[in-house]
């Protein structure tokens, strides 16, 4: 198991592509929106970009295996667990194995950001529903399971207004606020 950052970061990103390829979830463009994202966000805020990839990478690394379970609730609570066993390998300082697993466990808003680098997993994991190409291909997805494009519409609509409620950061209500916007009068456009 990697000992320096640079090597759990590749297989923190490893383990989190294995999983995209094994259960198809995320997809893999919202896999890499996010992390762009959230290293252009850490490195304009002066942020460990070290620790927000690993972040990322670990926040959803059990979704396809909960969705397949059909147990998406679950799937923080499973990426929690696969990321203390993955990091227990390590040898990261308490505190930045704390802030790793701190953004597994806050990236749907519902558990406080005990760092910025966590708050920055939390917003650019924003990206992957509210920017045009993460709703774009959001859009397929739900399309592939559902053909009644009302419903498609419902939970696309769902994911942008979950994803609105936990943007945070300046920066980056600055960028998808406005793409929000525009993306709810659309939906009410094919709604008509």
């Amino acid at each position: 198991m990697p000992g320096r950052l640079d090597d759990l970061v590749q297989a923190a990103m490893g383990l989190a592509v294995s999983e995209i390829e094994r259960y198809g979830l995320p997809s893999q463009i919202h896999f890499d929106l996010s992390v762009k994202e959230g290293r252009r966000i850490a490195t304009h805020l002066g942020a460990r970009v070290d620790l927000v990839e690993v972040g990322i990478a670990l926040m959803d690394v059990k979704l396809g295996q909960a969705f397949s379970e059909k147990r998406l609730a679950d799937h923080v609570t499973m990426s929690e667990e696969t990321a203390k066993e993955f990091l227990s390998h390590s040898d990261l300082s308490d505190e930045e194995r704390r802030i790793v697993l701190n953004s597994v466990a806050a990236h749907h808003g519902t558990v406080p950001f005990a760092s910025l680098e966590a708050e920055i997993c939390a917003n650019a994991d924003c990206y992957r529903f509210i920017h045009p190409r993460g709703v774009l291909s959001y859009m397929t997805v739900v399309a592939r399971r559902t053909d009644d494009f009302h419903a498609c519409l419902e939970q696309v609509e769902a994911k942008l207004d979950e994803k609105r409620r936990i943007v945070s950061l300046p920066l980056v209500r600055q960028e998808l606020l406005p793409v929000y916007e525009v993306l709810k009068s659309y939906i009410a456009l094919a709604r008509g």
